[in-house]
């Protein structure tokens, strides 16, 4: 019995109370995809998920992004792949995997048991190839978004389609034309202007961008005069890009106004807030899985406790919330999110 003295308590109190005592909320939404947490695993540095359930519960994870796949099978680049640098990882590994067929029926329904949200990563040569894989994966069970990589800098013409504003938006609207799932379109950092393409991305029909892939790098053996990747050039990764994710999820959240996925050197769980604040709705974690494969989990055990301490109920609640010194420039005005290209959302991306 309420107290004489005392207010009935709202009608929403008791709710309110139980997730106070629950933590935080961790669900996530990007447009129309829903996510029960903001850690996701990025494409290349889990395999298929398979090689990782082990040491990782899958069914914790907010998404897994397994090896981008291609129309056919590629073989990828000749080694060296890898190469540790100071404060991260170069990696030319050239999209080694088994092409789609092999992927739907071998793959995608282990992954679909896994218990996390699955969202497939496509590379095509072209735009075409993008949109003949999203057709052939449209209506499949169990896919929650497909990830465009438009930006890998490790095969020939890997970037192109990423580079060029028309040419991304090009892609983002053949593949939203072919399916009814969430697109995320993710971007590379080796350009002048991410704000322009991360626009493309959002005119072109996307749901989300992925903000970064790798930066071009290379590393050199002096005393032999030869550079140590086989493909002389790859992809940097890991701590060392960190500041780099950071601006362009900074630039395109204020800009754009287009859900974002930070990705980028995210190692620890202030990595992981720093994103969130700088407007990412979520996050990939990569290249620490190679030197802790149970570091997603690790980071996700952490998030509670470091939501809680900004005082927020919600993961949602902390998203794009920089304040910035009255006098800081070069950076362009916020502006409001686009509304989703597609009004109705299929029943898996609910």
């Amino acid at each position: 019995m309420p107290h004489p003295d005392r207010p009935a308590p709202a009608p929403d109190a008791g709710r309110g109370l139980a997730r106070a005592a629950e933590g935080p909320d961790l669900s996530v939404s990007l447009g129309r995809l829903r996510l029960p947490n903001p850690i996701l695993v990025a494409s290349g540095t889990f395999g298929y998920g398979r090689e990782m359930a082990g040491l990782v519960d899958l069914r914790r994870l907010g998404g897994v992004i397994p090896k981008t796949i291609t129309p056919h099978p590629r073989r990828g680049n000749a080694p060296w792949r890898t190469v540790e640098t100071a404060a991260g990882l170069l990696n030319s590994i050239g999209l080694d995997n088994d092409g789609v067929e092999a992927f739907v029926a071998h793959q995608l329904p282990w992954l679909v048991d896994c218990g996390a949200p699955v969202v497939v990563s496509l590379a095509g040569a072209t735009a075409a190839e993008f949109v003949t894989l999203a057709a052939r994966l449209d209506g499949l069970a169990g896919i929650a978004a497909l990830e465009l990589n438009i930006s890998c800098p490790n095969v020939s013409h890997g970037v192109d389609l990423g580079t060029d504003p028309e040419a991304c938006r090009v892609v983002v609207a053949g593949v939203r034309a072919a399916t009814r799932l969430p697109v995320l379109a993710k971007l590379t950092p080796n350009v002048t202007d991410i704000v322009a393409i991360a626009r493309a991305a959002r005119d072109g029909g996307a749901d989300g961008v992925s903000l970064i892939n790798t930066l071009q790098g290379m590393a050199i053996d002096w005393r032999r005069r030869r550079p140590l990747l086989g493909n002389v050039v790859g992809g940097l990764s890991g701590p060392a890009i960190k500041p780099v994710a950071l601006r362009c999820v900074h630039q395109v959240r204020r800009a754009v106004g287009l859900p974002i996925v930070g990705v980028g050197g995210i190692m620890t769980i202030d990595d992981v807030m720093e994103f969130l604040v700088a407007g990412a709705s979520a996050v990939q974690v990569g290249t620490a899985s190679f030197a802790d494969p149970t570091a997603s989990v690790r980071l996700l055990d952490a998030l509670p406790a470091a939501v809680a301490e900004l005082g927020a109920g919600s993961v949602a609640d902390v998203v794009g919330t920089l304040a910035l010194p009255a006098a800081a420039s070069g950076c362009p005005a916020p502006v409001a999110a686009a509304p989703s290209p597609v009004s109705e959302a299929p029943p898996h991306a609910r």
